[in-house]
């Protein structure tokens, strides 16, 4: 979800932007033909809205789809190699051979 959350994100964006862009040149100028000057734009723009969607359903399916893989294992999707902390002043380090 996050990698293919945040490209959906940006897309819709980018296709808003765009939406509001031509939107407001058809306001501002209304005897203007937008959609002759315009009309690439504007398939442009709706098709990164509608990739965006997509991205975001992926996304989500993807997510859906690893949740479901780990619950029926009963087990975390990650494993923890080895723990780092920090010691006490008195603790002897396990670093050197001292």
């Amino acid at each position: 979800m996050h990698f293919f959350g945040g490209l959906g994100a940006l897309g819709i964006l980018g296709g808003c932007s765009m939406a509001a862009t031509l939107l407001g040149m058809k306001i501002l100028n209304p005897q203007l033909d937008v959609m002759h000057h315009h009309g690439p734009m504007f398939v442009i723009g709706s098709v990164f809205i509608v990739s965006g969607i997509q991205l975001l359903a992926i996304g989500l399916l993807g997510e859906l789809q690893v949740r479901h893989y780990y619950t029926g294992q009963q087990r975390t999707p990650y494993t923890i190699d080895r723990m780092v902390r920090r010691r006490a002043p008195k603790e002897p380090s396990i670093l050197s051979k001292g």
